[in-house]
């Protein structure tokens, strides 16, 4: 007769135990954020004062309330929002909430144990059991933002969990949850790439991104082209617009002019440019390589600011 062993219970009632207490931390800076018309979402009191949340839930720049933990009401305002990367930063005044415990989302490992926590708009608590499914490396977003690292679980995230947090068994926050960044599933926006939001966000009031003022379109290359500048590329990207005054024309770019690498790395596609112009590169010189008339030419580009968009 096989035997069972006592300790059994004990190690479930434990892990049990010790899940409830990760959701309990982590619910102790997580929000409900009315800023829609019917359903609420989640948010994190990411620092003291500041609350993250997803910009596809806040609908409205004012008339924002948050329910806290406690169940009271507060109301917030809109501090930036950075629809590229689906985040939101809110401030609230006076209320004593313990800032988010951020752990590091690049200690995750496919099969991790993680949760998924929402505070619902009458502040209830909320969470759903799962494991991370899969990572990645960094990545850029539909809408052009750019993300330091893949995180998915299969968490799952119920009507106002968007903008929730995802944590880790120890009951720390890596990351924040999302609907909006995908349309078949939620993803988590990794804590470093909060972090780095909110930054921008509260010291700007807009995310800088550089930009080389060109219009570009993929092309193929054809194999005597590839030959004569030296790469192994199939394709590039070729200039069909210029931006007068711009980065580009003040680096001396034409019309027709292909560009095959930047800063070392081929560009094969827009997508590929546009992930070498993180806001550090800003004001900073790139080594362009382009083939102009069949022939390699060496450009220096410096990356300028993307200028906002007024209204």
């Amino acid at each position: 007769m096989a035997s069972f062993s006592s300790e059994a219970p004990s190690v479930l009632r434990d892990l049990s135990n010790n899940l409830a207490d990760a959701v309990e931390r982590a619910g102790a800076s997580t929000v409900a954020v009315h800023a829609r018309q019917r359903q609420s979402a989640s948010g994190v009191l990411w620092r003291p004062g500041v609350i993250v949340a997803t910009d596809h839930t806040v609908e409205r720049d004012d008339d924002i309330t948050v329910t806290l933990p406690d169940g009271t009401s507060s109301s917030a305002t809109l501090a930036g929002r950075d629809p590229s990367t689906d985040l939101a930063i809110l401030k609230i005044a006076g209320a004593n909430l313990p800032a988010a415990a951020v752990g590091d989302a690049t200690a995750l490992r496919v099969g991790h144990m993680a949760l998924a926590v929402g505070r619902f708009g009458e502040g209830g608590l909320g969470t759903s059991l799962g494991v991370v499914s899969a990572l990645g490396g960094p990545w850029n977003t539909w809408r052009g933002g750019q993300v330091d690292q893949f995180i998915r679980a299969d968490v799952t995230l119920y009507p106002g969990f968007s903008g929730g947090p995802l944590v880790n068994a120890a009951g720390e926050i890596v990351g924040i949850n999302t609907s909006g960044l995908s349309r078949n599933m939620g993803l988590t926006i990794p804590a470093t790439t909060v972090h780095r939001v909110v930054e921008q966000l509260l010291t700007k009031g807009h995310i800088a991104r550089g930009y080389l003022g060109v219009g570009l379109q993929p092309v193929r290359l054809p194999d005597t082209l590839k030959q004569s500048v030296g790469v192994t590329s199939e394709t590039g990207v070729i200039v069909i617009s210029i931006e007068g005054g711009g980065p580009a024309e003040k680096a001396g770019l034409f019309i027709g002019d292909i560009l095959i690498a930047l800063d070392g790395t081929p560009t094969p596609d827009t997508d590929a440019v546009q992930a070498l112009l993180g806001p550090e590169r800003i004001g900073t010189p790139l080594a362009a390589k382009v083939a102009r008339g069949g022939a390699p030419v060496d450009v220096a580009i410096t990356v300028g600011e993307r200028p906002q968009r007024e209204g």
